[in-house]
């Protein structure tokens, strides 16, 4: 069978895996869990964010890394190629209206992203080193009870960690510094091994240190770029946001007035650019220090607003404005052009350097989520031996057009999905507990200042 028949049936399992069932599965749990936990994505956001981004961070509770570091260290993995070409395709396929939904589902999102942290603090163990081990795979086997489920998981987890995690993001990198420096892929393979390596040699601190400083530096200059251009549109934004909610319940911008496809790539592509329900993000969660799970859960559910409601929306609301979605360009050509239209030439550096950074910084976060599936499925002792797999196949990646493994990482992505869906709903009554928890410490904390 030759590869364009493999990638033909890999696209079907792909497409039936990413049907209207996961669909509505993973939007679903979201608003159970939004209303089981009194809409606290809404009411404890400022905190959170305070929580995450504050000066003052937990150093003496349990866990490896921070509050800041595990939150930086799950972006890294997030924020990704999904963010900028991921949004263009919705646009593409869904028109603007998708971008309403990728919204919606990023609200519901945000909760469902809390209780995975949740339960990857709560049931987390520590190693003979001393190191954090948790997510989906220990509360599926630790919470639930049933370990053939944690074992699925990390099964499909450790193998998606080489293609959405690795081979593909080492290929989108590779590509846009060949097409706007004319650096030759082999170079950027060895230059993208040797850093992969560097971090990977100093485990989950090395990586938070790295991403703590990273992070925040790719993401705001992107941002910060958007933000010029919405600046620069002010008064067309309210004519953008219009277009956006009325073809979001109309669907005129597609084919057809297809309102089930703007629906079905808004929510797509807004979980696969936040990954909330996946399970990937709580493995990071999982090394934080925290005195109580519910609190490095709350810093987590910022995850999503970041990804989506921030960096998601800047390519959205760009692509929009410029108005070229229906030109017959596709994924990053369609929001370099948008970026280009706005600000010159500079635009493609903006979006070439956002896929580069993006892209790299996804291949550390998900070679620590990689790693530790593999733990958990045979142990550490052999770890090293994955790692080392690990970054060779990034420079496999640079040189290598992998359109078959992008397809297998999707299916594998959806895959983890299940399991993990089944955890968080069967605990779910765990993370209410939890929460009245944080709940009562925040009153305390409250009352304590105002006595203060």
């Amino acid at each position: 069978m030759n590869q364009e028949k493999i990638l033909a049936v890999l696209e079907k399992i792909s497409g039936f895996i990413w049907g209207p069932p996961l669909l509505l599965l993973l939007v679903g749990t979201g608003i159970y869990l939004t209303i089981r936990l009194g809409f606290l994505q809404m009411k404890l956001l400022p905190y959170s964010l305070k929580l995450a981004f504050g000066k003052q961070q937990d150093k003496d509770s349990e866990g490896d890394i921070s509050h800041f570091q595990a939150l930086m260290t799950a972006l890294a993995a997030t924020v990704g190629t999904g963010n900028i070409v991921g949004v263009a395709t919705a646009v593409i396929i869904g028109g603007p209206g998708a971008i309403f939904w990728m919204w919606l589902s990023a609200f519901f999102g945000m909760a469902t992203k809390y209780a995975e942290a949740v339960l990857a603090v709560k049931y987390r163990v520590q190693d003979a080193d001393g190191e954090m081990s948790g997510g989906p795979m220990y509360y599926l086997e630790r919470g639930l009870k049933q370990k053939w489920l944690g074992v699925t998981f990390a099964l499909f987890g450790a193998i998606a960690a080489f293609g959405i995690g690795n081979l593909v993001q080492a290929n989108a990198v590779a590509g846009v510094v060949k097409s706007t420096f004319n650096v030759p892929a082999w170079i950027t393979g060895v230059v993208l091994l040797a850093f992969t390596a560097l971090v990977l040699l100093g485990g989950i601190k090395s990586i938070g240190r790295v991403t703590a400083f990273f992070v925040p530096i790719m993401a705001g200059f992107y941002l910060i770029a958007g933000i010029i251009i919405l600046v620069m549109n002010i008064s067309e934004l309210p004519a953008a946001f219009r277009l956006i909610f009325t073809d979001a319940f109309s669907g005129e911008a597609v084919a057809g007035g297809a309102i089930g496809t703007v629906i079905r790539y808004g929510v797509a592509r807004g979980v696969f650019s936040n990954e909330a329900g996946l399970g990937s993000a709580p493995i990071a969660a999982a090394a934080a220090k925290t005195d109580m799970p519910a609190r490095q859960a709350l810093v987590s559910m910022t995850q999503v607003f970041i990804d989506t409601i921030l960096i998601c929306s800047i390519t959205g609301l760009t692509i929009v404005l410029a108005g070229k979605y229906n030109s017959g360009l596709e994924g990053s050509e369609l929001t370099t052009a948008s970026f280009e239209m706005f600000l010159g030439s500079a635009g493609s550096y903006v979006v070439a350097l956002g896929l580069l950074f993006f892209a790299s910084s996804t291949i550390i976060g998900w070679s620590y989520y990689g790693e530790k599936c593999f733990s958990y499925l045979f142990s550490k002792n052999v770890v090293k031996y994955y790692r080392i797999v690990f970054v060779a196949a990034v420079f496999i990646g640079a040189i290598t057009s992998l359109k078959v493994v992008w397809t297998f990482a999707d299916i594998m992505n959806g895959l983890m999905a299940f399991p993990n869906l089944v955890g968080i709903v069967g605990l779910s009554g765990v993370v209410i507990h939890e929460t009245k928890h944080i709940l009562k410490a925040i009153k305390e904390e409250k009352n304590k200042n105002m006595a203060a």
